[in-house]
């Protein structure tokens, strides 16, 4: 039975669309890691409902992949511009730092109020952070790496300033919730990283803002030309990453019920970067991909995942993550594939003809 010409082309199509598309592989990669983790443990996709909460390992990677998740969106829309954020991780422990300090002191910490007052104040000195880079980089000209590693570097001092150089616990039922409580089943920290989610990229698909920004980051000059104005874009997202970052701050001690101004939130922003670069958003800036970046991140989180499953030695942790992250960017890149399948197309066996002897043509069929 041949194929119809029409449907043979339909088919070729739709194959042609699905190996181009950027999610093909960041999917396939997060498939193969949960599917690699199943060979080692049978129940480690099985999902089950205990004291009316969800549990299981699935689960756990998306609520402790949440401030990831948050990180890692901010840090698309920077990259997109053509800018980097590495001040991300030292703005979750400023965040964390000041809102567990205010619950500490606060006459009743246990009130909603109190709470959502220290929610505010982590998240208005956020917002002055992201100011502060944004004018550095749009107003004063300074590089987005050299203007964001001032704070990166800073920024982590003032955070333990905050804390005294201490572990700040606190206990307030209401800030639990934000970082390490259930609503309806689900983990509230994902549903909160869920709906800003929805809402970025409701915003950045749905209006001229997306636009503007890839415009942006793929020419600047012919944005300006046509009358963008650019410095304003870059000031709107590293605010936006900031406050990304803030609200990862504030799930990451919310969940321990602690800041720790020294570890919390460390190296966060590469792992951030790489979610970004793994997600298909290119460090050149232009076209971003806010879905690609959420798979980056769960991919981040499964490999942290794995390594404590498999029981990796904690002095190999790195390495082995390096490793993985390396191959899955290999396996993303069309050069790279390009060029694996013309080294395999050059070992395949050719046909030997004299020099002045025609080529056989040979028959095709359907």
């Amino acid at each position: 039975m041949t194929l119809q010409p029409a449907t043979s082309g339909a088919v070729g199509g739709i194959r042609r669309r699905l190996a181009g598309h950027r999610l093909l592989w960041p999917t396939l990669i997060l498939l193969a890691l949960l599917l690699g983790n199943l060979a080692f443990h049978h129940d480690f996709l099985s999902v089950r409902v205990r004291d009316g909460h969800l549990y299981g390992s699935l689960v756990d990677i998306l609520q402790f992949g949440a401030p990831l998740t948050l990180v890692a969106l901010g840090m698309t829309l920077v990259i997109a511009t053509r800018g980097i954020d590495l001040s991300v991780g030292s703005t979750v422990a400023i965040a964390g730092a000041l809102a567990c300090g205010y619950l500490s002191t606060a006459a009743r910490p246990g009130s909603v109020a109190t709470m959502l007052t220290a929610v505010a104040l982590a998240l208005g000195v956020a917002l002055v952070l992201g100011l502060a880079n944004g004018i550095l980089v749009s107003g004063l000209g300074v590089q987005p790496i050299v203007a964001t590693l001032i704070l990166m570097v800073a920024g982590r001092g003032v955070a333990q300033l905050i804390t005294g150089g201490q572990i700040v616990t606190v206990t307030s039922a209401p800030y639990k919730m934000i970082g390490g409580g259930y609503w309806l089943t689900f983990p509230f920290a994902v549903l909160l990283a869920a709906a800003l989610f929805a809402l970025t990229a409701y915003i950045t698909r749905r209006s001229a803002l997306g636009m503007l920004i890839e415009s942006v980051g793929g020419n600047p000059a012919a944005s300006r030309l046509v009358g963008i104005r650019a410095g304003g874009l870059l000031v709107l997202v590293y605010v936006f990453s900031a406050l990304c970052a803030a609200v990862a701050g504030l799930m990451i001690s919310s969940n321990v019920s602690s800041a720790d101004g020294n570890n919390a939130g460390l190296w966060i922003e590469l792992d951030a970067i790489l979610a970004v670069v793994v997600g298909g958003t290119a460090l050149t800036g232009g076209r971003f991909s806010l879905g690609g970046t959420v798979l980056g991140a769960l991919i981040i989180q499964t490999l942290s995942t794995t390594v404590y499953t498999l029981g990796v030695p904690p002095e190999t942790t790195l390495v082995f993550k390096a490793f993985v992250v390396i191959v899955v960017c290999l396996v993303q890149s069309p050069v790279f594939r390009a060029k694996v399948l013309r080294r395999r197309g050059t070992t395949t066996p050719r046909s030997h003809t004299s020099p002045g002897a025609a080529p056989q043509q040979q028959e095709v069929r359907a």
